[in-house]
Parts: structure tokens; C-alpha cells; sequence
């Protein structure tokens, strides 16, 4: 994604002078992330994030911010953001929302370096997100199922005939996924988009958890297995991982025998929101005959197609239960 608020030196000095920092060595826009600005601040010696709200308006970004500093507290592993000189968490960066993270170094791994041990310490790191945000205020989600069927009737209003022939079988597949979901199962506050370009690592050490923009109400199986689905399937489900990743999520937070025989319903409603939101936010973007959209909307109707295959006990036999 392309920086869409320009910044200048002058607007970073501004800022930084809010928060008693500086002086500026250099701006440089990022261009990872898929909603927001996103700014690299150098200072003589440190290295500061700086994240300009596209979407969230101000009372959001506060919430974020805020909630977001106390999950670091509470031991999530992920940045908290600075505070200003008056004590806030947001500033007003050209008419829009932004707040200022310290910088943490590392980087991000390919599916394909994915190890037993990572995905055990993401478990992990997602349980904490769960059980730390047990007090937290939540928003609804964005990605109910009333939001993902009224994506569709945009799909088919668009009369986009690379999308249309498809939607109503999305439609039933929804439908027969969302009556399929335990409503009772337990819920609280939800990272939501826990893929792989949200989780830094330095060596083979988990470093931070990234981007709570996602973050609501949600269960937790469904959390888990967007996890799962993100970081556990390649072109097939990686049952290795997969186990390491939950036996990670247990150590802090064991799941339910409700939440175990939920999983597979949980996973299918996940991969179609992905696969309905990789539609409407990327693949519908697309010139036709263009380059391919990043995010392939028809990598998750194969996870989909997948966990149909397995069924509640196949997933539940693949994980060990």
C-alpha cells in the first residue's frame, strides 16, 4: 500500500515536539500495511514508528491506542504507544488520527520458514491477547455475517462478471457456515488478523504482535484458527504446526472440549470472510489482465474446501484431540 497522507519533515518535527522528542534525522514512508500511513521517524540514535490513521477516526484511535497499552502492560508482546507531553496517546497529523510506537527491530518469516517452535510461541502470544483483554470494552467486528453477505450484494451490484457467477454459491456456503457456529462458545477481545506480516520476530525469538485494527469481539476458536489458517496451511493443512500452535494457545489458556468440537465450524466462517474481503478489498481493485492482486482471494476458498473435506473430527484428529 502506498503512503496516502504525505508527510512532511516539518509536520514529523511538529509531532515530535509534542511528545518532548528530537530533533528529526530523517522521514521515510513505508509502504507494508494494507489500511494506514505508515512512517519510519529517525532520531539521532532511535528509530520511532509513526502510524496515521486512514480509517479510524479520532475517538477510534484513542480507543485502539489506549487499549493497546494496556494489553503491553498486561504482558501481550507488542509495543505500547508513546505518550505526549499533555499526556495523550493520539496526535492530529493533517486532519487525521496518528500515534507514535517505539520501533522494534526484526523481521517478518515466509511460510515456508515457519518452524514447530514459532508457531508454539505464536500460540502462545495469542492466548496472552485473550487472557489480557478479558476487562477490554470490544467493538463489534466488521466481520460478522450480516457485513460479509452485505460485501456480497456489492460483489453482485457491480455486475463484475470475474465475481458474479460466484457469489451465490458464497451466499449458501456463508449461510451453512454461520448456522454451524456455537453461538455460547467463550468470547472476549479478539486480535483478528493475526497473519504473518503482524508478527516480527529477531532470530528464532518472537519479538512483537503487530496491528490491533482488526482487533473486537469475537470468540476465541475463531481467533485461533485465523491463526491457523494463516500460518499453518501452505497447500495443505501442516498438522505439525498446527498442534504446536495450540499446544502453544493451551500453556496460557486451555480451550474448552466446546471450543475443540467448534474449531472447524470457527475455521470455515474465517476463511470466507478472507476469502469474501480478498474480493472486495484487492481482487475486485484489480485491472483486469493486470497484475495479479497481492492477496489471492482463492487461497482461502482452498482452505475453505479443506476444512469441509475434514469435518469437525478430521480437524479435531489432525490437532491431537
Amino acid at each position: 500500500m502506498a503512503v496516502l497522507t504525505a508527510m512532511t519533515d516539518d509536520d514529523a518535527r511538529a509531532l515530535l515536539a509534542a511528545y518532548g522528542l528530537g530533533p528529526l534525522a530523517a522521514l521515510v514512508g513505508l509502504t507494508a500495511g494494507s489500511v494506514n500511513s505508515n512512517f519510519a521517524v529517525d532520531l539521532d540514535g532511535r528509530r520511532l514508528f509513526l502510524r496515521v490513521y486512514e480509517e479510524r477516526d479520532r475517538p477510534g484511535a484513542v480507543s485502539e491506542t489506549a487499549m493497546v497499552e494496556r494489553l503491553a502492560g498486561a504482558g501481550v508482546p507488542t509495543p505500547a504507544p508513546l505518550r505526549r507531553m499533555d499526556g495523550g496517546l493520539v496526535s492530529d497529523m493533517r486532519g487525521k488520527a496518528a500515534a507514535l510506537f517505539p520501533w522494534r527491530p526484526g523481521s517478518m518469516r515466509c511460510q515456508a520458514s515457519v518452524t514447530v517452535d514459532d508457531a508454539s510461541q505464536l500460540g502462545e502470544a495469542l492466548a496472552r491477547v485473550h487472557v489480557a483483554g478479558a476487562g477490554e470494552a470490544r467493538d463489534p467486528s466488521r466481520f460478522r455475517f450480516e457485513d460479509l453477505s452485505a460485501r456480497l450484494d456489492r460483489i453482485a451490484a457491480t455486475g463484475d462478471l470475474r465475481f458474479t457467477p460466484i457469489v451465490p454459491s458464497l451466499r449458501d456456503a456463508l449461510a451453512t457456515a454461520h448456522a454451524a457456529r456455537d453461538a455460547a462458545l467463550p468470547r472476549g477481545l479478539i486480535h483478528g488478523d493475526l497473519f504473518r506480516d503482524n508478527v516480527l520476530w529477531e532470530g528464532p525469538r518472537l519479538a512483537a504482535l503487530l496491528d490491533f485494527e482488526s482487533a473486537s469481539d469475537g470468540t476465541f476458536a475463531y481467533d485461533l484458527m485465523v491463526t491457523i489458517l494463516a500460518w499453518c496451511v501452505g497447500d495443505d493443512l501442516d498438522a505439525r504446526l498446527a498442534r504446536a500452535l495450540c499446544g502453544g494457545y493451551e500453556r496460557v489458556r486451555p480451550l474448552e472440549r466446546r471450543e475443540w468440537d467448534g474449531l472447524a465450524a470457527e475455521g470455515a466462517f474465517a476463511a470466507l470472510r478472507f476469502a469474501v474481503t480478498r474480493i472486495t478489498d484487492f481482487a475486485m481493485r484489480a485491472t483486469p489482465g493486470g497484475a495479479p492482486p497481492a492477496k489471492d482471494w482463492r487461497r482461502f476458498m482452498m482452505r475453505f474446501d479443506k476444512l469441509r473435506a475434514l469435518g469437525t473430527a478430521g480437524l479435531t484428529g489432525a490437532l491431537g484431540r
